[in-house]
Order: structure tokens, then sequence, then C-alpha cells
């Protein structure tokens, strides 16, 4: 059996989906490894560390898609690449299939095994292999550090002898792995924080990071069987939306973590709650990929209104590649495990198994 992974365009990801670590773990399965040439070196991987474990390094992606069974990447390839893809051949990675559809579809047809693995299901078996948990849980992390890098007072509260300098206030919209990483961040550097969630069970863990949960009044719990938060009722935004609005009259810096898969992000800061903020606070928004929590989030940018500052990125991640690649290929290994009949030394897609029935796109 042989698995491979091209390195993927540097503008746009700089993780990776296989690090020496996890080479090496491929090859005590059976596995031979084939990478594109220079694969790690922008993480300071150079090439000569994977060809001690045995790896085998091409200057042509095109080789390593003609020969390997098994391609693990982060997106989904190019176009021109995925066109080299033959029958039985298996790609894995996080393909964003309600984007990719047709893309994703044509591989199908062509009888290509396409894993997509946004679609794990919430089960305990595969938590070891839950990329989006493990990505989120750094871009909750790292959206603080970027908040706070462009708020222009300090964090804590200082008692000095020329005075106090008060404790900076937070809002963590949204309480998912990525929110509740924020919120553990943010305290553990001294803020006072606040969250909100339209899943009820959120305010548990809010509370025992420290975090104090906003609710709507008569508030119902807005969580799929999945444990994902759902489309909320209008009722329920505009109650929302006035909680959010007082609240933020106080806040000093908030940190947008709403996702709904596969559908576009819910604004949930309208531009007049952004009006109402005080000068220097700043907005960090995760989900600026899918268009953004905020009424003015534009991707990339640092948007001012009010001499209140709003960012949010492509890929975050970029900014912590290499701790972000370490848990994506572990994430991915494991997958690849359950997927691999070790006694037969072969891949073996049993649709019984709720893991492999879930990802598979058909």
């Amino acid at each position: 059996m042989k698995i491979g992974s091209i390195l993927e365009n540097q503008k746009l990801e700089k993780r990776i989906a296989i690090t020496p670590e996890i080479a090496k773990k491929y090859i005590s399965l059976g596995f031979e490894v084939y990478l594109s040439e220079k694969y790690g070196i922008h993480l300071g991987i150079l090439d000569e560390e994977y060809k001690k474990l045995g790896v085998k390094i091409f200057k042509d992606d095109s080789e390593i898609i003609d020969k390997v069974n098994i391609i693990v990447q982060l997106g989904p390839l190019s176009k021109d690449k995925s066109s080299l893809l033959r029958e039985n051949q298996i790609i894995i990675g996080v393909l964003n299939p309600y984007d990719n559809k047709d893309e994703l579809n044509k591989l199908v047809e062509k009888k290509i095994n396409v894993f997509s693995l946004e679609l794990l299901p919430r089960i305990t078996r595969a938590q070891s292999m839950d990329i989006l948990s493990s990505q989120a849980n750094l871009a909750g992390y790292k959206a603080v550090i970027e908040a706070f890098a462009n708020f222009e007072k300090a964090i804590p509260m200082m008692m000095t002898a020329a005075g106090t300098v008060p404790a900076a206030k937070i809002l963590v919209v949204g309480a998912g792995v990525a929110g509740l990483q924020a919120i553990a961040t943010a305290k553990r550097m001294g803020a006072i924080v606040f969250a909100t969630d339209v899943r009820m069970a959120s305010k548990e863990q809010v509370e025992s990071l420290g975090g104090k949960f906003l609710t709507v009044e008569g508030a119902e719990n807005l969580e799929t069987e999945g444990g994902y938060a759902k489309e909320a009722s209008d009722d329920f935004k505009k109650k929302q939306e006035h909680l959010i609005l007082e609240t933020l009259k106080k806040i000093d810096i908030v940190v947008c973590t709403a996702l709904i898969p596969g559908k576009k992000a819910p604004v949930i800061i309208k531009e007049n709650m952004i009006n109402n903020m005080q000068a220097g606070s700043v907005i960090y928004d995760l989900a600026a990929v899918q268009g953004g929590n905020t009424a003015l989030t534009e991707m990339d940018k640092i948007v001012e209104k009010n001499s209140v500052k709003i960012m949010g990125e492509r890929n975050i991640l970029n900014k912590l590649p290499v701790s972000a690649s370490s848990l994506y290929a572990k994430n991915m290994f494991n997958f690849v495990e359950n997927l691999f009949d070790k006694e037969n030394k072969k891949i073996n897609i049993n649709l019984e198994d709720e893991i492999i029935e879930k990802t598979l796109i058909r």
C-alpha cells in the first residue's frame, strides 16, 4: 500500500497532512510514503528528515498521484491534479463538500473514493480523528491572541501607585470548541469573560471556565443531534439582538465563532451594534471565511468603523502551521488506520462502520 501527499498552494494553506512523526507511523503499518519535494521546508522540516525514515520524495506531483493508493491533503486538489486521479484511488481531506459539490461528484463518478472529514459523526470512537475540533481549538486560542495584539490597552487588572488599570471585558459569541478555547485563553490572561450561544448545554461549560453565560429570556435549546448549532427563530434572534446590543456597550473585545455547517455564517453583530461600542474596541471574527458574524467583516482585512476594529482571516491557522499540522496529521493517521485491514494489509471500505459510511461522499 502506498500513501502520499502533495504540497498545498502556499498562498492559501501552510499546513501539511504528513509530519515526520506520522510518516514513521504509516511506515510501521506497512505503507510506503510518497511526498512532494520541499514538502515541509516552510515549517522547518527538511526533505532529509523524511528520507531518513524511508519516505520517497518526488519533484513531480503527478508521479505521486500516479503511484499511490491513498492521497491525504488539507483541501481539495486543483482541477489539473484531480483530473489525474484514477478509479479506486482514495482521497481524504477537509474537502468542503457543501461548496465543492460538483467537483467532488465528478470524482465519485470516476469511481474515486472521496472522504471528507468535516462529515465525521460526533461519536466517541471518532474523537481521535476529529479534525474540526483539533483545528478549532487552536483557532480559538489564536483569535484571542490576535485580538489582544490589536487592542491598545492592558488585558489584566493592574493596581499601581499611579492608579488601577481595569481588566478588559471580552465577549465570546458561540461557545463551541473554538469559543471555549477563546474563553479559557482570555481568562488565563486576566480578562473578564462573557459568552453567549444558542445551545443551552454550553452554559455549564462556559461557567466551568470562569465565563459568565448570557442567556436570552425564555431561550430554547437550538442544538442538532450532532452537537452543532442550528438556525434560530425570528423571535429568538430579536431577543438575542437586544441582549448583545446592550452587552456590547461595555465590552472591549469580541471574538466571534458562530458557524452553521454548510451555511453562510449568521450575522449576529449588526452595524448599529458596532456603532454603540466603545472607541478602541476590537472584534475578531473567526467566521469570516463563511461571510462573518458581523455586518462589516471583510476577509483578510482590518475594517475600522467609529474607531472599532473588525478583523477576520481566511485561514488563521496559517499563523500556527506547525502546531496545526501536528494535530491534523495525527487526526488523519487515525482515520486511515481505521480504514486499514492490518491482517490482510489492505484498505477495507466497510460501510457498516459509521465513521466510514458518514464521511464517504456518494
